[in-house]
């Protein structure tokens, strides 16, 4: 592959390990990954669990198995390694209290004694007159005698970073030219009155040591875009970083009701995509147009195409709408694009325990490789199959009421007798002379073929639609067929 490249490209991807991986993440994830392989440059997987009590180790491995599962590969991180190596945040903490002190003692950061209710207290009032209620720097530029003070009695003090008293502007690969004033950007906490450090100074810090030269990342951290760029230039002062890198922020993924998609979300979760059958790139294709198209005409295609195409400049502003319907419509394509043999193997998980609703020993992998062809052109969810061919393997077709009703209207009886007896003296050899044995039946009775096929597919296979039903007897055999249809006979009083 080919392709304008960005020098030096290097990219992260720095998730925390709390709760199940979904859908926003995994579409960061694989906007870095396409920039860092369009670019021919890194992906650090980094992960951001430094919340103890609500990070989990099984949060941890869901992660690498998603990552893994999607397919996107990363250069540097957990199980890979690398240069920069820790890649958890949790075996790093050295680092961060080692920059902390740095930054304290040239300046660019104090220790706030400030309460949680006093803070409270003076935001309120500041609401009040109408004035922005972030940190109001009381403990800016407090005196020996002061600190003194307030150590004397006890105060825990979080460590604040110093904002620049002038307005800060970067231009954002998405957004363009941004400029956030220092009003709207106070002096924040970096560590917490117990040390520990907080997002807003490791993550900076590791990048910095990482040499992430872009960050491409959620709309929802933008307000914090212009605290870590002030804390870039104090980092690059002391030698913890060579440059500030450059940012573009991702837009929204909306849900129901016009707002944004939480993790909470039900159709969020990447767990119920891998549960329904969603190829990973059935599901990425959908991801990636989440915000960014590959053509005006084209909406179907690989993850190879995507990276040769991928731009972050193409990648639009506006919040897109999560669709599940188009997402289903996009996977169904890649599973039309799939090679027999790999579609046969794509569908293996639901063809058993815990899907599959027969034994072990009655699926017969001679009859599923015949109807796998006709049932590739129909699913849009790979566990779709288990339904469609299950009247293969077991005993008796799962019937349903509805599905009964729909199919077995007022004579069907009699045309279920004709059938059997058309079935019976028919050449089982071709689907085509199952064909003529309905069809005939059917004429008998003043019925076209999709009226006359209606009963006998229900009485066969357990339901009024699936794959196509000629096929389907062939596949199943004489014997099973005609006793099938007698035992909807013997239902029908017939």
């Amino acid at each position: 592959m080919t392709s304008a490249t960005t020098p030096g490209v290097r990219v992260r991807f720095c998730p925390s390990p709390t709760g199940n991986p979904h859908v926003g993440l995994v579409r960061t994830a694989l906007f870095n990954w396409a920039f860092a392989r369009h670019h021919q440059g890194t992906l650090v997987f980094r992960i951001e669990d430094t919340d103890a009590a609500r990070d989990s180790e099984e949060s941890y491995r869901q992660l690498l198995d998603s990552m893994r599962w999607l397919g996107l590969d990363w250069d540097e991180g957990p199980e890979v390694g690398g240069p920069h190596a820790p890649y958890r945040q949790s075996q790093r903490m050295d680092i961060y209290a080692d920059v902390a002190r740095r930054l304290k003692e040239a300046g660019h950061a104090y220790d706030c004694y400030c309460t949680n209710e006093e803070l409270e207290e003076r935001r309120a009032e500041a609401r009040a007159a109408g004035r922005p209620s972030g940190y109001d720097g009381k403990c800016r530029t407090l005196t020996a005698e002061q600190i003194a003070a307030y150590r004397a009695e006890g105060r825990p003090a979080v460590v604040r970073f110093r904002m620049p008293d002038q307005p800060i502007t970067f231009t954002d690969l998405v957004r363009g030219e941004l400029t956030f004033t220092p009003e709207n950007v106070p002096d924040y906490g970096i560590l917490r009155a117990t040390g520990a450090p907080l997002y807003t100074l490791v993550n900076p810090v590791d990048d910095a040591l990482m040499e992430i030269t872009h960050v491409l990342r959620g709309e929802d951290l933008l307000s914090s875009t212009p605290r870590q760029i002030a804390l870039y230039h104090a980092l690059i002062e002391l030698g913890v970083a060579k440059a500030v890198p450059v940012f573009g922020h991702l837009p929204y993924v909306m849900g129901e009701g016009n707002r944004k998609l939480s993790k909470r979300d039900p159709e969020a979760s990447l767990g119920l995509y891998r549960e329904r059958g969603f190829l990973p790139e059935g599901l990425l294709n959908y991801l990636s147009l989440l915000g960014w198209s590959y053509s005006a005409d084209q909406d179907v295609f690989s993850l190879a195409e995507m990276v040769a195409k991928f731009d972050i400049a193409d990648v639009n502003a506006n919040p897109a709408r999560f669709d599940l319907k188009k997402a289903e419509a996009i996977n169904a394509d890649h599973i039309r694009r799939l090679e027999p043999k790999a579609f046969a193997g794509a569908c293996a998980p639901w063809l058993r325990a815990p899907y599959a609703p027969w034994p072990p020993e009655s699926f017969d992998e001679a009859a599923w490789l015949a109807v796998a062809p006709h049932a590739q052109t129909r699913l849009t969810v790979l566990s779709d199959i288990t339904a469609n061919v299950d009247f293969l393997f077991l005993d008796a077709p799962a019937q349903d009421e509805a599905s009964w009703a729909k199919g077995m209207k007022e004579g069907s009886d009699a045309l279920l007798r004709t059938a059997r007896e058309h079935l019976a003296a028919a050449d089982w050899s071709t689907p085509e002379a199952l064909k003529e044995a309905v069809l005939a039946a059917g004429e008998q009775h003043g019925l076209k073929l999709g009226k006359a096929q209606a009963p006998v597919r229900v009485a066969v296979t357990g339901r009024t639609v699936g794959l196509p039903l000629f096929e389907s007897l062939q596949v199943l055999g004489r014997e099973r067929t005609l006793a099938r249809i007698d035992a909807a006979l013997a239902e029908l009083g017939g």
